[in-house]
């Protein structure tokens, strides 16, 4: 788990025939969420333009990985706690907060690759096998888990009453969490200041080392317990094993899960209903894999975890129209969301760069 992916090499963008007003979504959330969410946005920006007269202009509402999942799951081990999520849902990437707005350039597209449902739950036993042998820290209190990745969202950009699709261009995120969940720290372009934002609060940070640790480790009764907490807390738009399928990928991407609860997570995938193989997928960071994925049927959005196909090392996840939305919104083949994983370690202290002193 303390391996660091192959060094990224740069995105492929490639710009759509047709720029055509939508809606964002950053992963599968249903549209229910899309546009609260999109509301609070020009709530945002409404006031900001009323203090400054500068020309509104929608911005994305990307949130991070825990964030994303928070719509889906409550508080506990699957998701990140409400001070921060509220934090980092209104900053919006606005100059008054400190934090600059990311260039964007068109949007996203990619070939879709074919499914095989067949073929999932073969691959996902592989991919636990490869979880299982892999080498982990021994960790002590105090230390942190850092995450570091390249990450980019779609969403539609209005100046002037004129929405288009755009996509963010690619930049930095690194996320600092200590094992207990009570201190942590992230830096993202245009969602934080350049020195970042705190995660420490009141309550300790769900998804957490030592919390993931107390999960079970059986396949049945881990997929038992993320159907139970995402029921609780699920949009009702997202069908049920949509939502667990996109907690556990949560799990995985940011977090640092123990190698026996990795593995876990891999063989609980496998008897979710849906799950299919993918031949090719590209991550964040141009770099081709397999895939696990599953469609959400209500959106024609397909979640997808990238693998290398030789190590079967998990390299990032991306969120892809599959088919045009109902309303035509967004084209098949648009990518919503792009991740790439480029560090995983476990670090001395908060803000601490894996061979650096912090």
């Amino acid at each position: 788990m303390n391996a660091s992916p192959s060094q990224p090499h740069p995105a492929e963008w490639t710009e759509t025939q047709e720029l055509l007003p939508s809606v964002e979504r950053d992963l599968p959330a249903g549209r229910h969420q899309f546009h609260k969410e999109q509301m609070m946005a020009q709530i945002h920006e409404d006031l900001r333009t009323d203090r400054t007269n500068a020309r509104p202009v929608l911005a994305p509402r990307r949130r991070n990985p825990f964030l994303r999942r928070a719509i889906l799951l409550p508080a506990g081990a699957f998701a990140l706690a409400g001070a921060v999520v509220a934090g980092v849902a209104l900053s919006g990437g606005n100059s008054e907060g400190g934090t600059a707005a990311l260039a964007t350039g068109p949007a996203l597209t990619t070939r879709i690759g074919a499914a095989d449902p067949k073929g999932a739950p073969q691959l996902l036993d592989r991919i636990s096998l490869a979880a299982a042998d892999t080498s982990e820290p021994t960790v002590h209190d105090g230390q942190f888990t850092y995450i570091a990745s390249k990450v980019a969202t779609t969403y539609p950009k209005t100046v002037d009453g004129k929405t288009t699709i755009v996509s963010q261009e690619l930049h930095d995120r690194r996320v600092w969490l200590s094992l207990d969940g009570k201190d942590g720290w992230l830096i993202e372009a245009g969602e934080t200041s350049d020195e970042g934002m705190t995660l420490a609060g009141p309550n300790p940070v769900a998804g957490a080392y030592n919390a993931l640790a107390e999960l079970p480790t059986d396949p049945d009764a881990l997929l038992r317990r993320i159907y139970q907490e995402s029921d609780s807390n699920r949009d009702p738009e997202v069908p049920r094993d949509q939502a667990a399928f996109v907690a556990i990928g949560d799990l995985l991407n940011e977090s640092y899960p123990p190698a026996d609860l990795n593995a876990a997570l891999y063989k609980a995938a496998a008897k979710i209903p849906g799950v299919v193989a993918v031949d090719d997928a590209v991550d964040a960071v141009g770099r081709h894999g397999i895939a696990v994925a599953r469609q959400n049927d209500t959106d024609g959005q397909r979640t997808e975890w990238i693998f290398d196909r030789k190590t079967l090392e998990l390299l990032g996840e991306r969120t892809v129209q599959v088919k045009a939305d109902k309303d035509g919104e967004f084209k098949a083949g648009t990518v919503m969301s792009t991740s790439a994983i480029t560090q995983r370690a476990v670090v001395e202290g908060n803000k601490q760069v894996p061979g650096k002193a912090s």
